[in-house]
This record gives structure tokens, C-alpha cells and sequence, in this order.
């Protein structure tokens, strides 16, 4: 299939129309509308319906613009890929992670690569943990963050530091005065959970089957930090990943230990066939250290809590 056809349907789809597509091909109208009638011959089928001189997508078009989109993406990936060869630039990484562990984790250690050394460059790819999990062997990457469970024959699995969740909640909430949080004193009240199938999610329900309860849940979101602000607004309370709710920290929003004790063990997946280079060495050594940092406050907080319970 003619690549230029396909960057032209690309083009059009982006700009909306053939003048915006010629604008960013470089090309005449003419010349893109040539492309496009090719590009229909090959694939056999209507891409576009022609409605008071402009060109409108059919639902086919869309449907095949979906797989055309994925492919160009890739496409541009390797080309960039060779651009980066070419140049002898050895010190860019693909970073796979979820969103709300970019500001928890991965902000500090990108700011210091960036800082150390002018040559490295990052590309970062935020997505949910079950998104990772369909992610790995179809797209490429160099580095991802992820919590376990994690199994998948095509990577490698090394420890990062193990984080417990707390309960977030505003000043004011009733519970804000105690030291520690227990399952029990969230019975009744409105929750702020993660969205069915995470892992916080799974340990959250689990803790609740111990009691033979069920959560009052207010309301669901599939990111941390969106559970964490609403918390913090005083719309319920959040039970949180550690690392997430230290990140998310804003004035007016309480973090309190809770319990039982639910453990996020966090860790770095490679794909087992790259070789490391020292840019990702050193890039997992600022992320660890800042973790283990962080987790040492986190169990310190809980310690404390321990000791004034006692």
C-alpha cells in the first residue's frame, strides 16, 4: 500500500480538510486529491462522501484511519529510532509508566538526567497498569513502573521498594483527628475509590470481604491523584497508594496510616532482549533512591502512628 496515500489520508484527517492537508504535507490540493482517489483504488472501498465541495469521511475511512493512525505512529517511531543511530545518540530512553507515578517517582529523576547530561532525551508513555500489562510485547520501550502482580515471559522484573496505602481525606473530616485509619471506620461512610480491577482497588475490596462489609463508594476514577485532590476537597475519604498520596499533598489534606496494612510493591520492568545502557542504569538508580526515600518517610509516619496508638 503507497505510504504517501496513507500520510495523505493521515494529513487530511488532522487537518480537517485538503487545504489543511496540503499545508502540512508541502503539497497542492491537486496533488493531495490525487493521493487520496489512489488510496481509495487500493483499498476498494469510499473514503470520503463528497458534500458541497468538501471531502467528508465515511465511517469506513474511520474505522480504517484507526489502524493507519497505529501504524504511521510506529513508523515514525522507527524512523526516529534510525535518526537517533545515525547521530551515534545512545541516550534516549521509552519510558512505559502510569500516570500518577510520573510526579511521584519519575519527575525528580528526569529533571536531574536532563541536568547531568544535555544529550539525554525521554519519551514517556502514561498508561493504566492493566493498559501496561496488554502494552508489552506490541509496542516498544526501554524502561517501564509498574506495581505488581506483573507476569510476562518478555521482561525482566527488578525491585524498586514496597509502599503501604493510607487513608486521604480533608482537615475537617471526622476522622482527620485519629492517628491511624481501620476498615471499620470507613463503614458508612462515602468513599473515593480506584476503578474496579486496579490493584488498590482489588486490596480496598479484599480488606472489606475480611468484615463482611462492602465500601459505600462514592465515587471511582482509575488514577491516584484524581482520588487523592477529591479527597481533599472533602468529598470522601481515599485509600491511597503511599507514593501517590505523598505526591499529591496539598494544604488541607490529611494522610493517615491505614489498616490492615496494604503493601504496593513497586518495581521496574525491561524487555529481556535490549541490552541496558548506562542512561537507564543510572536513570533506575535516581528512581530507586528517590522511592526507598520516600517509603522510609512513609514507614517513619507509620511507626510514629504505631507508637502514639500504644
Amino acid at each position: 500500500m503507497n505510504l504517501k496515500g496513507l500520510e495523505a489520508l493521515r494529513a487530511f484527517m488532522e487537518g480537517g480538510s485538503l487545504n489543511g492537508a496540503a499545508e502540512r504535507l508541502h503539497r497542492t490540493q491537486p496533488q493531495v486529491s490525487r493521493l487520496l482517489a489512489a488510496l481509495e483504488d487500493e483499498v476498494g472501498f469510499a473514503l470520503f462522501t463528497r458534500t458541497k465541495r468538501r471531502l467528508v469521511p465515511t465511517t469506513e475511512a474511520r474505522e480504517f484511519y484507526s489502524h493507519v493512525e497505529h501504524a504511521l505512529y510506529s513508523l515514525d517511531d522507527a524512523m526516529h529510532a534510525a535518526q537517533r543511530v545515525k547521530a551515534r545518540q545512545r541516550r534516549h530512553v521509552r519510558i512505559l509508566t502510569a500516570p500518577n507515578i510520573t510526579g511521584a517517582l519519575l519527575g525528580d529523576a528526569i529533571a536531574t538526567m536532563t541536568a547531568e547530561d544535555p544529550g539525554f532525551t525521554a519519551a514517556i508513555d502514561s498508561r493504566s497498569r492493566l493498559d501496561i500489562e496488554k502494552w508489552l510485547g506490541r509496542e516498544q520501550f526501554d524502561l517501564g513502573i509498574t506495581v505488581l502482580p506483573m507476569d510476562n515471559d518478555a521482561i525482566d522484573i527488578e525491585p524498586i521498594a514496597s509502599i503501604r496505602a493510607v487513608a486521604v481525606m480533608r482537615h475537617d473530616h471526622p476522622l482527620a483527628g485519629r492517628r491511624r485509619i481501620n476498615v471499620r471506620d470507613l463503614l458508612g461512610l462515602p468513599v473515593i475509590a480506584n476503578a474496579p480491577r486496579t490493584v488498590m482497588r482489588h486490596c480496598l475490596d479484599a480488606a472489606f470481604r475480611k468484615i463482611d462489609a462492602t465500601p459505600t463508594i462514592r465515587l471511582e476514577t482509575p488514577n491516584g491523584i484524581v482520588a487523592c485532590e477529591l479527597a481533599g476537597l472533602g468529598v470522601g475519604v481515599a485509600v491511597a497508594d503511599g507514593f501517590v498520596a505523598r505526591s499529591s499533598l496539598k494544604p488541607g489534606m490529611v494522610i493517615l496510616p491505614f489498616e490492615p496494612a496494604i503493601e504496593l510493591r513497586y518495581v521496574f520492568i525491561l524487555p529481556k532482549w535490549q541490552a541496558r545502557t548506562p542512561t537507564i542504569n543510572r536513570l533506575t538508580s535516581l528512581v530507586r533512591a528517590a522511592a526507598i526515600e520516600e517509603a522510609a518517610l512513609a514507614d517513619l509516619q507509620w511507626a510514629e502512628a504505631n507508637d502514639k496508638h500504644d
